[in-house]
């Protein structure tokens, strides 16, 4: 679809050209107009999403909304290594989606690891939304036909009509997975006797994972933990509710529009081939040296002329078990260690967050 074909979409559905929709920004009185991004393609919107399309819905869509702010992301990991109580989170001036996951460390880890693969996942979700959703759906199918998207213990896998579903499986607890990209969507090839993918440890469900998928019209809505069916129905009864959480002002679900315009390192980018193999995107990421933190060579072959073996051989490394700062757990690891005192974080002050129109969540289809 063309840009002149998504701005007459965007507008036929909602019928104001003041929200962004369908993945372009259109001018208007009262906001402030921004060039349109090149987009990302399918195949680049694959490697990007495959790290954390398995993740279960109540997470996934608290990610997809905190990419979109990396600075506070990064923020949040530093508060999170210096102070441990997790009730110091509640009265941060983050936005909620990035409280959320400060309760998850090893999720928040996981971002602020590769912050420039964090900030392409929230301009993905600003520009294009219906396309990320889309790939997620594309990959989960490619993880259950690999035999790897199954239900277990920990988590529920539901297939309605064309959308597939990851529900916790617990009333009281959520297990974050942990899975090689470059496998999950393939199959190990005989290689593992056991499962593909596993998980840490549980991890209680609490008021802030406020946040779920609508698949259906392909936006993360807020529930309030007010619907009675599905993951929330079971979990609502452990969850003490707090107004931090669970308020109407959450009903317009807000993004960073600003991130749009954040400059990345493409050769951070370039990590991530394990589903596809794409050429560097232009636009908004430049290309630079990459970080002297787990330097790889990428040759830029084609999927198509390269090997399979060639494309498990640890590209996405890096998520299968990423090395955790100190004082932040990994996921297999329940209890944090003692830190130093590291040097005090500068925080910066962020625009005014563009936000979707609010649109009431569809019926439930539980």
């Amino acid at each position: 679809m063309s840009v002149k074909e998504k701005q007459a979409h965007a507008k036929a559905r909602c019928g104001c050209d003041s929200f962004l929709c369908a993945g372009v920004r259109l001018s208007c009185s009262h906001r402030t107009i921004l060039p349109p991004q090149p987009l990302f393609p399918a195949d680049e919107l694959d490697n990007l999403l495959a790290p954390v399309a398995l993740y279960p819905d109540p997470l996934l869509a608290q990610i997809l909304i905190a990419a979109t702010f990396p600075d506070q992301i990064d923020e949040a990991a530093q508060f999170c290594r210096n102070d441990p109580d997790p009730g110091d989170i509640d009265v941060q001036v983050w936005d909620v989606s990035v409280k959320a996951l400060a309760h998850y460390p090893t999720v928040l880890n996981k971002l602020t690891s590769h912050l420039d693969w964090a900030a392409a996942l929230g301009e993905a979700y600003v520009t294009q939304p219906d396309d990320v959703m889309d790939s997620i759906q594309r990959l989960r199918q490619e993880a259950m036909d690999a035999g790897n998207l199954v239900d277990t213990p920990e988590q529920e896998v539901i297939v309605d009509g064309d959308d597939i579903e990851i529900w916790p499986a617990q009333d009281e607890y959520i297990y974050v997975p942990m899975y090689d990209p470059s496998l999950a969507y393939f199959g190990s090839g005989g290689r593992f006797d056991g499962p593909v993918v596993s998980f840490g440890p549980p991890q209680v469900i609490g008021a802030w994972l406020n946040h779920d998928c609508g698949w259906r019209d392909r936006r993360i809505h807020y529930h309030g933990w007010s619907t009675g069916n599905g993951w929330v129905g079971r979990s609502r009864p452990y969850v003490y509710i707090s107004d931090v959480y669970v308020n109407d002002s959450y009903r317009s679900v807000p993004v960073n529009g600003s991130v749009v315009s954040r400059t990345l390192n493409s050769a951070n980018l370039t990590r991530y081939h394990s589903v596809h193999r794409e050429l560097p995107r232009s636009g908004s990421i430049e290309p630079q040296s990459p970080d002297p933190v787990e330097p790889r060579n990428i040759t830029g072959a084609s999927r198509a002329t390269e090997p399979l073996s060639a494309l498990r051989s640890g590209l996405m490394n890096s998520f299968t078990a990423p090395p955790a700062p100190h004082g932040v757990p990994h996921e297999s690891t329940p209890h944090a260690q003692p830190v130093q005192p590291s040097v005090p974080h500068e925080v910066h002050s962020a625009p005014p967050p563009v936000q979707h129109e609010f649109r009431p969540a569809p019926p439930a289809r539980y």
